[in-house]
């Protein structure tokens, strides 16, 4: 009879647990569940909703899609992935299934497949930026991990866990200690969390030893961890304030994050008070992931507080002194903040604001960006690219001062030991060498001890001599990052030209490189070498202003061979007194020298002559001239004497070969200038004229005597030619 009893005691308890089970509304518990971001209670509401519901298929595709939500913010792409793609295959009614699930496609590294998915929701939604930044981050994405940065990334093996542990933060100056965050089984926290279904965190502190040997992590422990969430610290630079961020929980409530303050007293921490962010008194706000800079007097968190640009995004606030409150909590923008979610900022100590967000495009979950500051706030984000970024979430990155570019970052990549791992990075120095093959540009014979000067933008100034080969070389600690060099070669009885210089730069190289530049130099030439085409108007020896330029070269050479000394000299053609001629030719070639005078050549490194029509000139290669809108050509060895022209065809013809005589030409005639402290005085100008003889006379009488008519001689050909 008794265990007649007891079952049916038992039966009636089985039948009213049913009967209540049957009144439970699963769908409406879960729904409850997930508005208060308690993802991993909402899963299991779900699943049992999913098996209550007959032939409503609507409602089935809902639960499916909310499941595919709740792992989606849990952070489990993967799980994600599979009820996203139940949602797509059942035609859930909402266009975002496919936004989402090309997102936690391309989370999962499937770029091709999150590429076709984010084309789907743009025809769906073609006004929704969204799409179209998905197919370019796909692009993006694969195009980065083709072409990695030189950043080299290592997992801190000997302190991570195989639980979560992320946002490093270094606990002294010498960059020997890290304050992280972790909920590994040694966290004083042991509840469940009901948003990702896993242990709480704590805050965690590992110290470096002299062999380079990490020490087994120890919880900070009271007064700074609790129950609740501890973790994403900071502080100041004596390592004497902590601001970290501090979650708490209660059932059926939802609670937001704040942000705690802690002073060190001796080796122990005082009892950590709120930090007052901004007047809004709604518990359900995150204000979290608390950055310093130097001074102190400014502090930068993530927060979804309103006056924002949606979700979660990084703020700032200020104080005048170290002991006055925070105020003024003012939001970074749209260039920094976006729809999604931008946390985890840090200040650089050179002012780059480093974060992390998943609403910029990025290669998936988390991405870290970096935003150089400017005048007013900072510039256009700049994503960090593989191998710091992965298709997963990375974020919470530290830098070990600013003489170099290491430190830690977080990520939750596969191959890790466990869900969130640190992982440590340093960017190489960028490895540069120079050389090149020095060359007779003549003969391209090898030139050996010609002195190469490679100038850099910085300053700096090395030599070195080619050796028997002709090559010089410049080694990598002479090669620097970001330098733009000036090169130039010298070597006796040789001219420093435009072939014998050349600029080669570092700026923009993001791959070691050995460069190369060969450089040749010109025999000094032994006869007059003929300036281009200058031009003056009839009897007239003025310079004018269009010809000026056809002297940069001429300007240039005798810049870069600082040795030089030349004679100018000019000519006219064969009409036209002797004696005026003489003078007219000398007054242009002085009419050039006082031109480069006054673009700083020493006046004592020019000697100009006029030689009038005394020296027809012989052509040392081909040339057409063209007169009267018709060609005429005249071979190289031409000597364009008074017989030679008179015996030409046409007058056309007669004048293209008087033009060829009237020229402007220069001839080297020291290598060994020295400059004195009268070198840059404007000599008042001489007249020499070149008599048959060879002999010059010189003076004012001259200038008297010699001064040009208002026309040409009867002697010259019509106003029109001379002066062409």
């Amino acid at each position: 009879m008794k265990i007649v009893r007891n079952l049916a005691i038992l039966l009636v308890f089985v039948t009213f647990s049913a009967r209540v089970s049957a009144q439970r509304n699963f769908s409406a518990e879960a729904d409850q569940s997930f508005n208060l971001k308690q993802y991993s209670i909402a899963i299991d509401m779900y699943a049992k909703a999913y098996t209550k519901v007959k032939g409503n298929k609507a409602e089935k595709a809902r639960i499916i899609y909310q499941t595919a939500l709740c792992y989606k913010y849990m952070n489990d792409p993967k799980k994600a992935e599979t009820w996203f793609k139940k949602a797509v295959k059942i035609k859930y009614e909402d266009a975002l299934v496919y936004l989402y699930y090309a997102e936690v496609l391309k989370m999962n590294g499937k770029y091709d497949e999150a590429l076709i998915q984010f084309q789907d929701y743009k025809q769906l939604a073609p006004s929704d930026p969204r799409g179209d930044n998905g197919i370019e981050a796909c692009k993006l994405a694969s195009s980065w991990i083709q072409n990695p940065t030189r950043y080299e990334i290592e997992n801190m093996k000997q302190f991570n866990s195989k639980q979560a542990d992320f946002s490093p933060c270094y606990a002294d100056k010498k960059f020997k200690s890290l304050f992280f965050t972790s909920n590994r089984e040694d966290a004083d926290g042991s509840d469940i969390d009901a948003w990702t279904g896993g242990n709480f965190t704590d805050l965690f502190f590992v110290t470096l030893d002299r062999k380079g040997k990490w020490s087994t992590p120890v919880a900070v422990g009271e007064p700074i961890n609790t129950k609740f969430h501890e973790g994403a610290s900071c502080l100041n630079d004596k390592a004497s304030t902590m601001y970290y961020t501090r979650c708490e929980f209660e059932k059926k409530k939802e609670l937001g994050c704040r942000i705690w303050v802690s002073s060190k007293k001796g080796p122990a921490w005082d009892l950590p008070e709120v930090v007052t962010l901004s007047s809004d008194t709604n518990l359900a706000l995150v204000y979290l992931h608390p950055t310093l800079t130097a001074d102190e007097l400014t502090l930068y968190f993530s927060s979804d507080m309103p006056g924002g640009q949606g979700g979660k995004d990084i703020w700032k606030v200020t104080r005048s002194k170290k002991t006055k409150p925070w105020e003024n909590p003012t939001n970074l923008g749209p260039t920094i903040n976006t729809a999604g979610d931008e946390m985890y900022p840090y200040i650089h100590d050179n002012g780059t604001l480093y974060f992390a967000s998943n609403g910029h495009m990025g290669m998936g979950g988390l991405d870290m960006f970096k935003a150089e500051p400017q005048a007013q706030g900072f510039g256009t984000p700049q994503n960090m690219k593989f191998p710091m970024n992965s298709s997963f979430d990375d974020f919470g990155i530290i830098f070990e001062g600013i003489s170099v570019e290491k430190g830690y970052f977080s990520s939750n990549r596969p191959a890790g030991r466990g869900d969130d791992d640190i992982y440590a990075f340093v960017l190489p120095p960028l490895i540069f060498t120079l050389k090149g093959i020095v060359t007779n540009d003549s003969t391209k014979a090898v030139m050996p001890n010609a002195i190469v000067e490679m100038k850099g933008s910085d300053g700096t100034v090395v030599y070195d001599t080619t050796d028997v080969t002709g090559m010089y070389k410049f080694e990598k600690h002479q090669v620097l990052q970001k330098t733009t060099y000036s090169l130039s070669v010298k070597k006796n009885k040789f001219l420093t030209t435009e072939k014998s210089s050349a600029e080669v730069t570092t700026v923009g190289l993001e791959l070691s490189k050995d460069l190369v530049q060969d450089l040749a130099l010109i025999p000094t030439p032994k006869i007059p070498i003929v300036l281009p085409d200058i031009l003056y108007d009839l009897a007239k020896w003025d310079l004018k202003p269009q010809y000026q330029d056809s002297l940069n070269g001429l300007y240039n050479t005798l810049i870069k061979n600082d040795n030089l000394v030349i004679e100018l000299s000019s000519h006219t053609d064969i009409r036209g007194s002797s004696e005026y001629n003489d003078s007219l030719s000398f007054k242009r070639a002085k009419s050039v020298v006082d031109y480069l005078i006054t673009k700083g050549i020493a006046a004592d490194r020019m000697i100009p002559k006029g030689y009038g029509e005394r020296q027809p000139r012989t052509l040392d290669k081909d040339k057409i001239v063209i007169y009267n809108n018709k060609p005429y050509s005249f071979t190289k060895g031409t000597q364009l004497t008074e017989a030679f022209i008179n015996a030409l065809k046409t007058d056309d013809e007669k004048e293209a070969a008087h033009q060829l005589n009237r020229r402007t030409e220069f001839k080297i005639l020291r290598e060994d200038y020295v400059p004195t402290e009268n070198s840059k005085k404007v000599e008042p100008m001489k007249i020499e004229i070149m008599n048959n003889e060879g002999g010059a006379t010189e003076g004012t009488d001259a200038v008297k005597k010699e001064e040009p008519k208002t026309t040409e001689p009867k002697k010259e050909e019509p106003k029109k030619t001379e002066g062409k």
